[in-house]
């Protein structure tokens, strides 16, 4: 394809918005593939500073773009009601985790509501083909299952985290975990089963089946990796065993410099000093250190499966010949995990180690600190090591070639993903669907500084979180710890790490964020 073809395509998929009508689709609708990793950290992959082996995601960002302020929403659920709906998750019923609640609807009532349309849905409205494999999360029990919400196929688990080898085996005998083909429950073989080999592979099926189809695909992967537990495969162990002896400490410096080489924080960024919570690596006792290092490596075996996952996925799409005017996607649905405090959670006590079915681990507190590099805080948290994520998009038709690899210092949030996925495919976002009404789609279209490289303004973004609030407007970010903690202002321009709070120096600026904070609360219905 010549570079004027390209651009009278890309142009004419530019001009086109969420609320334009279908009849101005473009003429050959971009497929669609969404991956998410589950409790990965902002540095843990190789292109974000990282040194977990993970080439074939490397690759998407040579061929592609990286943006250096991408948000979630800092909580699985959460995150992914937001990257489905393009809303709120306190506007769709997804403030809190996905459980089978039954009490009275609301901004945590566990599944999503009618009040919103997902990806899956708007997209086949488009003419899409739609199918997801992975970690659902959003609503326990029919009829809240993603073939109840646009799917046309549909292949994982429904629950949240589970047992990588034989989801029976959960972190207590009362736990149920239900995975699902389509719209019938799905039971794992005994044997040879690990989930996200299994994720891979269903992916790798529907690739394969739209081969030779006209219509164009929406293809979201969901992983359950690298959250925990702590269950990998003897190979992608061994790869890794000796290599964190050296600890926390000196991961998070050589993360920190690889970042700075990469254009993903600037030189003016300070590493944030260790969590206080986290004990430094040299006076650990001998033995607790070898434990610790053997957990690290067992997370990174995760990523790096999850990684060569997504090569097979890629050489499928090669394969299929869709790979030039397919968009491609990768993010994470919060920070890496402090859970277990600062060496883990272990729920079967049994001294098993960490890796193998009959074990269930977290990696904790003090490697999650490493794995947010250079950032503070943890998954559930609001400061930015909760709710920075890596975002890479690669769209040969869409992207020029000479800006393969750029690093964007773009802002964005997971609600921007339905708007910018509608404007690329020509849907249309619908304020009514199946005779209801629809709430506005609250995020922004990247399209535009996907397509042409340019940074554009955002619109501030709000968050609350277990009792956390925070706000960005422009390069300002106001937070509050909890109900009653003060507010605290930065400069995330000059200050990413968050060590310089200005709200008593600058007290105008943060009680006019602090009034857009609680006008915003009101609009999605937080009392």
């Amino acid at each position: 394809m010549t570079d004027n073809m390209r651009w009278i395509a890309l142009l004419a998929i530019v001009s086109l918005s969420c609320g334009v009508s279908a009849e101005k689709k473009p003429a050959e609708q971009p497929n669609i593939l969404l991956i998410m990793a589950d409790d990965m950290g902002f540095s843990d992959i190789g292109c974000y500073g990282g040194e977990i082996r993970t080439p074939n995601i490397d690759r998407l960002s040579r061929e592609g773009i990286r943006f250096t302020r991408f948000y979630n929403n800092a909580w699985c659920s959460p995150t992914r009601a937001s990257l489905l709906t393009g809303l709120y998750p306190q506007q769709v019923g997804m403030a809190g985790l996905a459980w089978p609640k039954t009490g009275p609807a609301g901004p945590e009532q566990g599944y999503l509501n009618d009040r919103c349309v997902t990806l899956a849905e708007v997209l086949k409205e488009a003419g899409y083909y739609t199918a997801m494999s992975g970690k659902w999360h959003l609503g326990e029990h029919r009829p809240y299952w993603p073939t109840d919400r646009g799917f046309d196929n549909y292949f994982g688990l429904i629950s949240g985290a589970v047992n990588y080898f034989d989801i029976t085996k959960d972190k207590t005998p009362a736990t149920v975990r239900t995975m699902a083909l389509n719209d019938q429950r799905y039971y794992p073989p005994k044997e040879g089963f690990y989930m996200t080999d299994a994720i891979t592979t269903y992916a790798g099926k529907i690739l394969s089946a739209q081969k030779n189809a006209a219509t164009p695909f929406f293809l979201y992967v969901a992983y359950t990796a690298p959250h925990w537990p702590l269950h990998a495969l003897p190979e992608d162990i061994a790869r890794y065993e000796g290599k964190y002896e050296s600890g926390w400490d000196s991961l998070r410096i050589q993360r920190y410099r690889r970042l700075r080489e990469l254009g993903i924080i600037s030189d003016a960024t300070p590493l944030s000093p260790r969590d206080s919570g986290v004990t430094a690596w040299s006076d650990l006792p001998a033995k607790t250190r070898k434990e610790m290092a053997h957990k690290m490596a067992v997370y990174a075996a995760q990523v790096d499966r999850m990684d060569q996952g997504i090569g097979q996925i890629l050489d499928q799409l090669d394969a299929s010949g869709k790979a030039e005017n397919t968009i491609v996607i990768f993010l994470a649905d919060n920070g890496g995990c402090a859970e277990g405090g600062p060496q883990g959670l272990d729920h079967r006590k049994n001294g098993i180690p960490p890796g193998g079915e009959d074990s269930y681990m977290s990696y904790g507190q003090s490697w999650a600190n490493a794995s947010n590099t250079p950032f503070r805080q943890f998954k559930k948290d609001l400061l930015e090591g909760g709710i920075s994520t890596p975002l890479i998009v690669r769209w040969p038709r869409g992207i020029r070639p000479e800006r393969y690899g750029q690093v964007m210092e773009q802002m964005g949030h997971v609600t921007d993903i339905m708007p910018t996925l509608c404007a690329a495919a020509g849907a249309r976002y619908p304020t009514q669907y199946k005779g209801r009404e629809v709430l506005p789609v609250e995020g922004e279209n990247l399209l535009p500084a996907i397509a042409k490289g340019t940074v554009q303004p955002h619109q501030p973004v709000c968050w609350s979180l277990n009792d956390e609030r925070a706000v960005i407007t422009g390069k300002h970010k106001l937070i509050s710890a909890g109900k009653n903690a003060p507010w605290e202002l930065y400069d995330l321009e000059k200050d990413r790490t968050e060590s310089n709070d200005r709200a008593a120096s600058s007290p105008l600026q943060a009680k006019d964020m602090q009034q857009h904070w609680e006008n915003w609360a009101q609009h999605v219905g937080i009392r």
